[in-house]
């Protein structure tokens, strides 16, 4: 199993913005609200969860690059 260590505030980040896609995915679905604003909202959080969370992700897979050691071949004896 790989480990990434993150800061308090990149969890925080990260469970925000899946919360926006989640949120806006949500109300893309539901029939509870007139259909104008419900497409309008929740297109804006779907689009600004999803495009909010490629930067984390990209930041997140280069400090686990970075946090792995470099492993040198091993000489068969």
């Amino acid at each position: 199993m790989r480990e990434i260590r993150l800061s308090m505030l990149e969890v925080g980040l990260i469970a925000a913005t899946r919360g926006m896609l989640g949120v806006g995915i949500g109300l893309l679905l539901s029939g509870r609200i007139g259909r104008a604003h419900r497409v309008k909202v929740g297109t804006a959080l779907a689009a600004i969860g999803a495009l909010s969370t490629i930067p984390l992700a990209i930041r997140a897979v280069r400090r686990r690059a970075l946090d792995e050691p470099m492993r040198s071949p091993v000489a068969a004896s």
